[in-house]
């Protein structure tokens, strides 16, 4: 009997990130699942970073690639300032939309 063997590699997504509007979709994605857990978003950001140039990306911030990490780290908690300017550095931005509630409004 001839075993089968089988390659795998890692994934990446930043590979699979190639517009603004996939970075977007990613982005979105990943804060509507991120259940109180910001080191997803963190992730995404990182993660779209990559796929932009992370230089490109910490330049613009005015950040150093430590900066970058350690503003991103699980070790520090992910602010709203930080999430705000890295979303800018990677050009996109933050949108809020109301959702359809079961009850009404007081009048």
């Amino acid at each position: 009997m001839t075993q089968i063997k089988t390659v795998t590699a890692p994934y990446d997504v930043a590979e699979h990130l190639r517009t603004a509007a996939e970075m977007a979709a990613y982005l979105e994605a990943s804060i509507e699942e991120v259940d109180g857990n910001t080191t997803f978003i963190a992730k995404a950001l990182c993660d779209i970073a990559r796929a932009k140039g992370l230089s490109q990306v910490t330049k613009e911030l005015g950040l150093s690639y430590e900066g970058w990490n350690e503003s991103l780290s699980e070790e520090h908690s992910l602010t709203l300032d930080t999430v705000l300017k890295a979303i800018s550095a990677l050009g996109l931005k933050l949108s809020i939309e109301a959702v359809a509630t079961t009850s009404v409004a007081a009048q």
